[in-house]
């Protein structure tokens, strides 16, 4: 007589099972990642690592400001590349020998290659990176100090954004802000590109984690 109560040695996974998509490989699929060197938005970057970053964690998001909140710095590092050749139309250096004035425009150039320099390596290392297990916010102030601040996905509480300002939607950037369980309750990044995308991402994580423990895999 056939037993009709034994069960099939592999059972199908439904729901929570253990055979699942992780948020890594369903991004990656047929997503156009921006990797190159300067993205503001790089999803699931390849050729990234960070000081912290553990042998298994997988970097899902780095984050830089839009390029348009740069418009300031380099609108007036043009303007600076020009005022030499204004100032040779007005005589303000004629009490300078010849000597003296290309001295005075090379110490001019320096200083500014010294702030686009500057304000360029603010911009390039002031990061948020998101992983598969934390969430990284590297403030970059200057090359003798920076901040670096981290929070588990599972920490997070509560993750909202705020996109204002016909500028802000038309580009579509805008602010992240996150409340955490941990040590540093609030993160916030600013002026991101596509902060929905940001917000879907990190909710997608949130739930990852929370499928892991229920399955026993968390690391």
């Amino acid at each position: 007589m056939t037993d009709i109560f034994v069960a099939p040695s592999k059972p199908k996974q439904a729901g929570l099972g253990s055979s699942y998509e992780t948020v890594a490989a369903r991004w990656g699929k047929g997503k156009k990642r921006g990797s190159h060197a300067f993205s503001a938005f790089c999803l699931l970057p390849g050729k990234v690592r960070f000081e912290t970053q553990e042998k298994h964690e997988k970097i899902i998001l780095l984050l830089r400001q839009h390029w348009f909140t740069q418009l300031k710095w380099i609108i007036t590092a043009v303007i600076m590349v020009f005022v030499p050749l204004i100032l040779t139309l007005i005589p303000l250096l004629d009490f300078l020998s010849d000597r003296g004035q290309l001295m005075a425009i090379i110490m001019w150039y320096l200083l500014l290659i010294a702030f686009v320099y500057e304000q360029f390596i603010s911009w390039y290392f002031h990061v948020f990176i998101i992983t598969d297990e934390r969430v990284i916010d590297v403030n970059f102030y200057n090359l003798l100090y920076k901040e670096v601040s981290g929070a588990k996905i599972d920490n997070i509480e509560d993750i909202t954004y705020r996109q204002g300002g016909v500028i802000r939607a038309l580009l579509n950037f805008g602010d992240v802000n996150m409340q955490t369980a941990g040590e540093k309750r609030e993160f916030a990044i600013e002026d991101v590109p596509s902060p929905g995308r940001v917000v879907q991402i990190l909710n997608e994580l949130k739930l990852e984690e929370e499928h892991e423990k229920i399955i026993g895999r968390v690391r």
